[in-house]
């Protein structure tokens, strides 16, 4: 998963994601791991939602977060200026299993994973698309964006070769699994 220089109030910390359920993750904060869970039906952050670490809860509201830019986080009743840098992965690749099948919303029909598929690690919204069916790739050149929670989270090639199919376009929703690239 991709690893993000997070400042809250000028002062770094390393940020590691993980997800394990729909709302439920795995936070490495500075190398220590926490329990996190999000409380909300849905993922719009622009309304206020509860945040808890480990045993803790905090209530969250982001007037505006940017990343493009420091933007304010109240937790609870504290202020605090954030800025989020662009994220780096680790070398490590996800991939789509062979033995299982991944369903689309918005296809009517299932998609049978075969070897080369790149899947959505997360449920998210494909903000860019690099790669055109056709086109030569290297390992871990980046194949597609995909946004969670207003992290932009670069999905990256797990092997070199030739993009059989783009499954995705910009703009669209994915699931958790769902296919995004094939690479033969």
């Amino acid at each position: 998963m991709p690893e993000y220089d997070v400042f809250v109030d000028g002062k770094n910390r390393k940020v590691e994601l993980t997800k394990n359920g729909e709302n439920s993750f795995t936070a490495k904060i500075d190398g220590k791991e926490h329990a996190l869970g999000i409380d909300t039906n849905s993922l719009n952050v622009e309304s206020p939602f509860t945040v808890r670490i480990d045993d803790k809860s905090y209530r969250i509201e982001l007037p505006s977060a940017d990343r493009t830019r420091e933007f304010s986080v109240k937790v609870n009743e504290a202020v605090f200026k954030a800025e989020i840098k662009a994220p780096t992965r680790k070398s490590t690749f996800t991939t789509f299993e062979p033995a299982t099948t991944a369903t689309s919303k918005r296809a009517t029909r299932n998609r049978q994973a075969i070897e080369g598929t790149v899947a959505a690690p997360m449920t998210g919204k494909v903000v860019r698309v690099k790669v055109k069916e056709g086109e030569q790739v290297k390992t871990g050149q980046v194949l597609c964006v995909v946004e969670a929670m207003k992290m932009e989270n670069e999905i990256v090639a797990p092997k070199t070769g030739t993009v059989k199919e783009v499954c995705v376009a910009e703009g669209s929703s994915v699931s958790e699994g769902e296919p995004l690239v094939t690479i033969g």
